[in-house]
Order: structure tokens, then C-alpha cells, then sequence
């Protein structure tokens, strides 16, 4: 065998081995804690009727990658925020927010807190639905840039807890997401 295809040979199988040790990490975080360390979405379709913001994008993880099926529902909202303050405070959220597509019953259960998204700054809020349809729990989600509010909704028929919302956020602030919210916004 010439040095080349030693090397190419080596090289193979040490990218065979990182695989499969990767995947044995995979499977044994699974089964210590119940659902994959990365949590996978997937693109469904968006649920809801056509309104003045239009449709958004609508991404489920199920339960096997999550531990519960969560679904957030994004959109954007040119023109809609507080110029001058953002998404600063729990009324703003209500105002801007999406938590009325999930049913008109809802409640709020706690005060919002800071969250960033990207180069966004805003707000996070959990809600209590409880329509006939959906019963469970929601979070509002709202950043802004400028002028530009981006809503997200998340919907568990389970209790919410932070593990949920973290999930969210990280896919909130993934290169998928934040370059379409980028595009949306014309930036």
C-alpha cells in the first residue's frame, strides 16, 4: 500500500470510529435521560388560518428528542413593536404576542422575564390555555429589531418547565432560524 492510501485509509476509519462513538453517546444520553442532548425539529405545516401577519413557520419536536412534543409556531411583525422600548415588559408581550392563535382562553401564570434571541432582546411568558381543543401550557416569545417584532408561540399539553423553554431558545437561536429571521427582516 503507498503512504497516500495508508493515509486516506487512516483517515477513513478514524472518521468511522468518531461516528460510531458519537452514536454510542447519542444512545447513552437517551437512555440516562430520556430524550437526545440536541433536541431535533422538524418543519410542519402551519396550523393555523390566514390573518393580517400572514402565515409564519411552524417546527415540532417530538417527544422521543424532547422529552414531551413541543410546537412553536414563528413569525414576524414588521412594524408592529414599540419603536422606542422593544419588547421591554409583559404588556408589550401580550400586545405583540401570538398566544390568542393557540384559543381566545387563556392566562398568564407568571410574570414574563429577559430573553435574547441572536442580536434581539425581549421577552419570555407562560401562559395556561385551556380550550376545548388545546389544554396545556404555552410560552409568548417576543424579540425585536427596531421597529420589528418576531413572536414565537410554544405549545405543550404538558407542564412547562425550563427545559422546554431552553429548548425552544436554542432552536430560537439557530443558524436555520436566525437566517430566515434575518431574510423576514430584510437585514
Amino acid at each position: 500500500m503507498t503512504g497516500r492510501r495508508t493515509c486516506a485509509l487512516v483517515i477513513a476509519l478514524g472518521g468511522v470510529l468518531i461516528g460510531l462513538l458519537t452514536g454510542v453517546g447519542a444512545r447513552l444520553d437517551v437512555a440516562q435521560t430520556g430524550h437526545a442532548a440536541q433536541p431535533m425539529w422538524g418543519e410542519v405545516e402551519w396550523p393555523f388560518l390566514l390573518d393580517q401577519w400572514g402565515r409564519g413557520r411552524a417546527f415540532r419536536c417530538r417527544a422521543g428528542d424532547c422529552g414531551v412534543e413541543i410546537n412553536l409556531y414563528i413569525r414576524p411583525k414588521l412594524g408592529f413593536c414599540n419603536c422606542s422600548t422593544g419588547v421591554a415588559d409583559d404588556q408589550e408581550l401580550d400586545r405583540v404576542g401570538d398566544i390568542d392563535l393557540l384559543g381566545p382562553q387563556f392566562e398568564p401564570l407568571a410574570d414574563g422575564h429577559p430573553v435574547t434571541v441572536g442580536w434581539m432582546t425581549g421577552r419570555s411568558r407562560p401562559y395556561k390555555v385551556d380550550n376545548p381543543a388545546a389544554r396545556g401550557q404555552a410560552l409568548a416569545i417576543g424579540v425585536n429589531d427596531k421597529c420589528d417584532v418576531v413572536v414565537a408561540t410554544v405549545a405543550v399539553y404538558h407542564d412547562l418547565d425550563a427545559r422546554i423553554e431552553d429548548a425552544a431558545l436554542a432552536f430560537l437561536n439557530s443558524e436555520t432560524v436566525l437566517n430566515w429571521t434575518k431574510v423576514e427582516l430584510g437585514l
